[in-house]
């Protein structure tokens, strides 16, 4: 049985687990959420030690062919567009590369047209070389899909749900294969019968009620655990950010999850799944990142762009708008233009300024927590 098959019981008869977890998403006084960050801490430092991985988005193309109403990338968006060509995916790796990084997360808009089949795996082939962690952030595929890539020396993926509210999600995406919820929904199952090694789950924060929102994650992420128990996983909470079309974006009240809130669902995670890797990235202002970095977060973002080409410019020589799946020039240009952002960030630290702030409070920045060496024979 496929988790969205399970879904709805997981919620309508939760475990032992998820009624825990409840309970500590539940509105609590200072005292008691002091308490939980402690705690949280604690299992932290057991489970993890001080160290913090630290990992970069590289943006790979912004086509796609969904429209959803929340994201800067969406279809039918006036957009700058680009997909940068391999060699100048390259290029943007040796920028990050030379800051640091061995852990580098590739994201692409989903555009069977632009990203067409064997692109991402001749991105792959061309940065695992040199970057022994390459995760993806790309539209959902097939096992046998996601077994290519795996061979090709892939080990990460991520993919959030968005919203797991189904009515929510429903109105929200109003065209492309995105639109079905439940192919998504079980997209990290198909990644792990593909072979990844890592796989990381989350939910947009600011579509839906978020206790809501959290405990579906929370199901997910239990069900996941048992069934899929030979991976490891991330789970992250990213918080709506103004985006292309909507850099005015007013927060729900309703829905808005604080930033109290934000420290306790952190804490609320690392209590009830002690082993689950939690992200934090650049999304976030600074200071409430430097200030839960010690108490739960185990893999942060540092110096993100959120475009093609945002490191160093690639691409920027064949920028167009894309209107019902057909390419069309730019009539006019300044020559300053670049290719639209998916959202803003919030922290534009240098990757040397985080770790230097994680050094600060006495953790340890890691670069490179892996090496496919660890698995030969």
């Amino acid at each position: 049985m496929s988790f969205s098959a399970h879904f709805a019981s997981a919620l309508a008869r939760p475990s032992p687990l998820l009624r825990r977890f409840e309970r500590l998403i539940a509105p609590a006084s200072d005292r008691a959420l002091e308490a939980l960050a402690a705690e949280s801490q604690r299992l932290t430092r057991h489970h993890f030690g001080r160290t913090m991985r630290l990992f970069a988005p590289l943006y790979l193309s912004n086509e796609c062919v969904n429209n959803c109403s929340y994201c800067g990338f969406s279809r039918d968006n006036g957009i700058f567009r680009v997909t940068l060509t391999v060699e100048q995916v390259v290029r943007e790796a040796r920028y990050l590369h030379n800051l640091g990084f061995r852990n580098v997360l590739l994201v692409a808009g989903e555009h069977p047209k632009f990203v067409s089949d064997g692109y991402l795996q001749s991105c792959i082939d061309a940065l695992k070389g040199f970057f022994p962690t390459i995760g993806i952030e790309v539209g959902p595929m097939e096992d046998d899909q996601y077994a290519e890539i795996v061979r090709h020396g892939a080990e990460g993926l991520v993919v959030y749900q968005e919203s797991y509210h189904r009515e929510t999600y429903q109105r929200l995406h109003t065209a492309g294969p995105k639109k079905n919820f439940d192919w998504r929904l079980d997209c990290p199952e198909r990644a792990y019968a593909g072979g990844f090694r890592r796989i990381g789950i989350g939910a947009l924060f600011g579509l839906a009620e978020w206790r809501y929102e959290a405990l579906a994650l929370a199901a997910h992420l239990e069900y996941l655990s048992k069934h899929c128990w030979k991976a490891q996983f991330t789970v992250a909470f990213p918080r709506m950010r103004p985006y292309a079309g909507n850099y005015q974006y007013q927060p729900d009240a309703d829905l808005y999850l604080s930033d109290r809130a934000l420290v306790q669902l952190a804490c609320a995670f690392r209590v009830c799944f002690p082993q689950v890797g939690i992200v934090l990235s650049t999304r976030e202002p600074a200071p409430l990142r430097d200030a839960l970095a010690p108490l739960g977060i185990t893999l942060m973002s540092a110096g993100a762009r959120t475009e093609p080409g945002g490191y160093t410019g690639a691409g920027s020589d064949d920028l167009h708008l894309t209107v019902k799946g057909r390419r069309v020039e730019l009539t006019e240009t300044t020559g300053c233009e670049k290719a639209t952002e998916q959202f803003k960030i919030d922290d534009t630290r240098s990757p040397a300024e985080v770790a230097a702030m994680l050094v600060s409070k006495r953790l340890d920045p890691v670069w490179k927590d892996w090496d496919e060496a660890i698995l030969a024979h």
